[in-house]
């Protein structure tokens, strides 16, 4: 057994699997990736890594599995995943997951041959463990997978308060003790028990607070479009492969992006924290549907046709569309007068919240600070935006800013 301090969960005891599993290469890269990527250049304490994660998502698990009685080879199963279930992410977590997979067909769950390959393949198969099995743990396709990566997950308990923690951001703030207390396996799903509907409506809320005041930052989304232009350059004007790019850890990559000249600019950029600008920043209800639901090739047009409007450099132009606004913890189940029923179907603040997500979400155009004006206003006409302009000409005029605009 090893005892180790950990900042958000005090004293993690990891033994077993996990204990073998600990020293893998495989485990051990996970302590040179940013657990929020680029957002250390908004909150400067946001340092911590996938490895400090990841033991919290065991030492969660773990907890889980004892309140639900799950012993032997099964709990050995959860607790290998829970140490392994970020070993496939990429350098900077998510930051770049769709680049590597538009060039892979991998996301950071696709971990069948990192697991079968070399030591975490001969630990696991050491222990009497079948890596293939362990992989549909961690993409939650097995039934105690549901533990690790469902609605009610442990990875989900730990990144909320740990990011919470390490930003200073209050908003995250769970009560995992009492998510984990409460869990019941009930034919093989995993429920909240009786009473508990706020309980899982804490960790919408904590979500809802969180992503636009950490996740989806705006300063964190021109960091994350950056680090996506350098990495599609990179692959296309350097030797680096897509599956070496999905195995670097931050330090490799962004060395990589310096040290090659058609991704030095972008290096600079980041390393300096000399970043793009918001040239429009507008809400759900003014940007065309066909703009919200374009793929990545036409979103690249989309971006060629401003930077020709503007008469600027393509490199200059970056369009960031985020996805829909979903809530998959609104199926999360919990037992209410002694039926299971889905969150979503008994509480009423989900509504209220998938509201608050839609208001939340907005349409990002970036482009360097002295260019700004020209980039928004063909954006604009390009997207066929109906703003006017007016949100992004009033920060960019008056030097009005918006609550969070003074971490810019």
């Amino acid at each position: 057994m090893k005892t180790i301090k950990d900042s958000v969960h005090d004293h993690i005891e990891v033994e077993g699997v996990a204990r073998a599993l600990l020293d893998t290469p495989a485990v051990q890269r996970l302590r040179r990736i940013k657990q929020l990527g680029p957002a250390h250049l908004v909150y400067p304490s946001a340092n911590h890594t996938r490895f400090e994660h990841s033991l919290g998502v065991y030492h969660l698990a773990c907890e889980a599995l004892d309140h639900l009685g799950i012993e032997g080879k099964r709990a050995k199963q959860v607790q290998a995943a829970a140490i392994l279930h970020d070993v496939g992410h990429g350098p900077y977590s998510h930051t770049i997951e769709e680049v590597i997979h538009r060039h892979t067909g991998k996301y950071h769950d696709d971990v069948d041959e990192l697991l079968a390959e070399r030591a975490v393949g001969d630990v696991l198969r050491s222990h009497d463990l079948d890596p293939a099995t362990i992989a549909d743990f961690v993409r939650g396709d097995a039934k105690l997978g549901q533990i690790v990566a469902g609605e009610l997950d442990v990875d989900r308990m730990d990144y909320l308060v740990r990011d919470a923690h390490h930003t200073g951001v209050p908003y995250g703030t769970i009560d995992h003790a009492r998510l984990v207390r409460e869990l019941r396996l009930i034919d093989g799903e995993l429920v909240l028990a009786e009473g508990n509907v706020p309980t899982a409506e804490s960790l919408l809320l904590a979500r809802s607070l969180m992503n636009p005041t950490v996740y989806n930052h705006h300063v964190t989304r021109i960091c994350r479009g950056l680090l996506q232009r350098g990495s599609e350059r990179l692959l296309a004007e350097s030797d680096v492969t897509p599956e070496q790019l999905r195995r670097m850890d931050d330090h490799d990559f962004f060395a990589a992006l310096r040290d090659t000249p058609e991704t030095a600019e972008f290096a600079r950029r980041l390393g300096d924290r000399d970043l793009y600008k918001r040239a429009v920043w507008a809400e759900m209800d003014d940007v065309p549907e066909e703009v919200i639901d374009a793929d990545y090739e036409a979103i690249r047009e989309f971006e060629d046709n401003i930077a020709d409007a503007a008469d600027v450099n393509r490199e200059q132009v970056i369009v960031d569309v985020l996805s829909r606004p979903s809530m998959r913890e609104s199926s999360s189940r919990v037992i209410v007068n002694g039926e299971i029923r889905r969150l979503g179907q008994q509480s009423t603040l989900v509504s209220a919240l998938q509201r608050v997500q839609r208001e939340q979400w907005r349409l990002g155009v970036y482009a360097p600070a002295a260019v700004t004006d020209t980039v928004g206003h063909a954006a604009e006409n390009v997207l066929g935006l109906e703003t006017d302009g007016a949100l992004v000409s009033e920060i960019r005029s008056t030097g009005q800013r918006t609550t969070l605009d003074e971490f810019e």
